[in-house]
């Protein structure tokens, strides 16, 4: 059975890029993050030990992305690793990290990655 807890478009204020001025000023990223996970527990016996709850999951997405980084592709496996690492029932990651409005000379709402690493 495969079963996912699911954090759809988060919004943060952070300091992510190559540009010196983008660590300084900041941009707005949304994140989507999928945990693959066993919930076998939470699902027969409703208590919240049995899976990882999705208020955890935020903090910790919160934490890392407070740390700057050069690079998004840094970022979001810096946040899918620490996520494997805290919480044992996390199979895998999948983190999607897109810079809202990236100072590339386009018009697009956002540029990004998509990393997914397994436990």
């Amino acid at each position: 059975m495969e079963n996912k807890i699911i954090i759809s478009g988060l919004r943060l204020y952070a300091y992510h890029g190559v540009m010196e001025q983008e660590r300084q000023v900041g941009a707005y990223f949304t994140i989507d993050c999928e945990v693959e996970a066993d919930m076998k527990e939470a699902i027969e016996h409703d208590f919240v030990d049995g899976t990882i709850s999705y208020a955890d999951i935020y903090e910790t997405i919160k934490r890392e992305m407070a740390t700057p980084s050069f690079l998004v592709e840094h970022a979001a496996g810096r946040i899918a690793n620490a996520i494997l690492h805290e919480y044992p029932k996390a199979k895998s990651v999948r983190i999607r990290l897109m810079k809202e409005n990236p100072p590339m000379g386009a018009d697009c709402l956002g540029a990004g990655v998509e990393v997914t690493v397994k436990g």
